[in-house]
């Protein structure tokens, strides 16, 4: 039967899923699901989703320059523009790993750490929701195709070595539902029911990851799955930001990473977005990860009003107390990129105006 309409409720703080073995890919710590309940306490999902909207509509001028620095910026080690504004500012980056952080319409912030090709855990499914989105656009607020979930998604729904979202075999769910499904929870057997209804198969599909990979420039990364279960797919901090640039210029992509929580239909169960930064300082998404091997990992945006004008600031975090349990890989990962954001949230109108200029090119 088709899915129903999404609903207005969340999970209780205090339910959790099983915690993950450590040495596989996982968003330990973050994702909560619990049984839909009548009297328990809810929260709406519709003001982060209506929030999203509307700064998607307010700021079109996030996009429409491209991201670009004012001519004559310097160009950093990965060959990215760096505003001027970027001399003036004095940044917390990680001691260890990567990270890049870019204004859109003034320019990159800088990159710190070697940017050499690391494990990226589940941002690796930035990728397969912009290949999704590319080859099946949506509407904003579109239900978008409607996909059958096949016996292998239902069969890998319930796992305690990886993170999952709950679907029934046989029931029709809209492409919308379950690429939030994927990208809130950080679904792994979403993002592989994703692949085959998209390309028949998930080396097909990976093919296609590749390929929109190399379109965007990425020349450092190299996708082998569709999940981030895989140690094989590796990125640097420069190509992912760059994706994240080009996934959040989809409003319907916006909207999805903005989403506080989503339900699984049919099995009473709701998630809460792994990303603990959503909806503080500014922050409407994008994307969590996180394993042994690959550490922690955030992709974060947020928005900022500069002389008038609504900024989108976007960053990477990569490589956060590798070797170490995904819950403190991740919980590092949130703190860098929490102390980034506060940072150019406060420093960065000063810095633009000691630097002679609003931000407009």
């Amino acid at each position: 039967m088709p899915e129903p309409t999404p609903t207005s409720t969340s999970a209780p703080e205090s339910s959790a899923v099983p915690t993950p073995a450590p040495t596989r890919e996982s968003e330990a710590g973050t994702a909560v699901a619990a049984a839909s309940g009548g009297g328990r306490l809810r929260r709406s999902v519709l003001g982060p989703l209506t929030a999203a909207v509307v700064l998607a509509a307010a700021a079109g001028g996030w996009y429409a320059s491209g991201g670009g620095s004012p001519a004559g910026a310097a160009v950093d080690g990965t060959g990215e523009a760096v505003a001027p504004v970027a001399r003036s500012l004095r940044l917390p980056w990680p001691d260890e790993g990567q990270a890049s952080v870019a204004v859109e319409g003034i320019g990159s912030l800088g990159t710190r750490g070697e940017q050499k090709p690391v494990p990226i855990a589940s941002l690796t499914k930035v990728m397969t929701a912009y290949v999704i989105l590319e080859g099946h656009p949506m509407r904003v607020g579109a239900p978008g195709a409607a996909v059958v979930a096949d016996q292998r998604a239902a069969d890998e729904s319930y796992s305690s070595v990886e993170t999952t979202a709950p679907v029934l075999a046989g029931r029709t769910y809209t492409q919308r539902r379950l690429l939030e499904l994927m990208m809130v929870p950080s679904g792994n057997n979403i993002a592989r029911l994703l692949a085959r209804w998209d390309a028949g198969q998930e080396r097909a599909f990976v093919a296609k990851m590749n390929r929109a990979a190399a379109g965007l420039g990425m020349r450092a990364t190299t996708y082998t799955g569709v999940s981030g279960m895989e140690a094989s797919t590796r990125s640097t901090s420069d190509d992912q930001l760059r994706l994240a640039r080009a996934a959040m210029k989809d409003p319907v992509f916006r909207q999805i990473v903005a989403t506080a929580s989503v339900t699984a239909p049919g099995t009473g169960a709701t998630f809460r977005n792994t990303n603990r930064l959503l909806g503080h300082d500014g922050v409407i998404g994008l994307k969590t990860g996180s394993s042994t091997p690959a550490g922690g990992n955030l992709a974060w945006a947020a928005t900022q009003r500069i002389a008038g004008t609504t900024r989108l600031v976007v960053g990477v975090v990569l490589h956060q107390r590798a070797g170490t349990t995904p819950a403190e890989g991740s919980a590092a990962a949130h703190e860098a990129g929490r102390a980034l954001i506060t940072t150019i949230r406060a420093d960065l109108p000063d810095a633009l105006t000691r630097a002679g200029g609003s931000g407009r090119r």
